[in-house]
């Protein structure tokens, strides 16, 4: 029997997983993510092998758009299909109990703050890094999602009026400092660098984030000056943020957690010369801890957070 279960809803892939121990969490089940009725019908299958209490309460992590106080799935470009999936309702009428619903990068936080580098923090912002650039606040111990559940979409923020494009905006953090950003900086660099790189051999679709890390690990010179772009874009990001939040802690995913030595040097040294001073020192920027199963401890902590709040 089982009192709290996660589902992380996904464009590849879905998981079920539930807390285990002190401070685990264990993934019960994966399957990939095919149409949606089919794909509804695996979730409360697994979930009802899992013989959930009548007091369950249950956590759902998915990509927006969400209307998460009434439990809606809203059309997430990466599932097709999915248009006002009321996925709260469906759970709680099969198996009883309470249902949660929180875009992906919210739920992230809360697992970061529950499980992963910011255990022990009061305030804290969790970037996600990735394809693309999102975030989520612990204020004062508590998770803060603005009015409309979309506070923290810190990508779409403008940082210069031209650059690469993210989130719909050229030159905005999206643009700088994700996956996708990051691909379209070093295509632009790769046309007018002079010198040599191994990245001027690649097919201009291969030139990717994970290429320019690749390349910056053998010594390239041109994709290390793309991470120094990177972390000053990044660095400028952060003062503000740190300006703005004063937090203890910021905890990085993906992308940072694997590249963080490329970008630390830049991104420190405008953090320095930015940030007010008292607040920059007190502030910690930190690698992800959970990385490749974060959305298993994502969902568990939506419902660990929902649940500890309205029990």
């Amino acid at each position: 029997m089982n009192d709290i279960i996660g589902v992380d809803i996904g464009g590849t892939k879905c998981a079920l997983s539930v807390p285990v121990g002190d401070g685990r969490v264990e993934e019960v089940a994966r399957f990939a993510t095919t149409d949606v009725r089919a794909t509804l019908e695996r979730i409360y299958a697994e979930i009802a092998k899992l013989a959930p209490t009548r007091d369950a309460v249950f956590g759902v992590s998915c990509g927006g758009p969400l209307d998460a106080k009434r439990g809606l799935i809203l059309s997430p470009p990466n599932l097709p299909g999915w248009d006002r999936i009321a996925i709260c309702m469906e759970l709680t009428q099969r198996f009883g109990g309470r249902a949660f619903l929180m875009n992906d990068a919210n739920a992230c936080a809360l697992a970061e703050w529950q499980f992963g580098a910011g255990r022990g923090c009061q305030s804290m912002m969790f970037l996600t890094m990735g394809t693309g650039m999102g975030a989520g606040l612990i204020l004062d111990g508590r998770l803060y999602e603005g009015v409309t559940g979309n506070a923290g979409e810190v990508g779409h923020l403008r940082m210069a009026p031209d650059g690469p494009v993210g989130y719909g905006k050229t030159g905005s953090f999206e643009g700088f400092c994700s996956g996708g950003g990051i691909a379209q900086l070093a295509r632009e660099r790769v046309r007018t660098w002079a010198g040599q790189s191994q990245l001027q051999t690649l097919p201009r679709e291969e030139i990717t984030a994970r290429a320019v890390g690749l390349a910056a690990e053998a010594g390239d010179a041109l994709a290390l000056a793309i991470w120094r772009d990177v972390g000053t874009r990044l660095g400028e990001a952060l003062a503000w943020f740190i300006d703005l939040l004063n937090p203890e802690r910021i905890v990085i995913g993906s992308i940072y957690a694997r590249c963080e030595k490329f970008l630390v040097p830049a991104m420190n040294e405008v953090i320095v010369r930015e940030a007010l001073p008292d607040s920059a020192r007190d502030c910690r920027v930190v690698p992800a801890e959970l990385g490749d199963e974060i959305g298993s401890y994502a969902a568990v902590a939506i419902a660990r957070y929902h649940g500890a709040r309205t029990s």
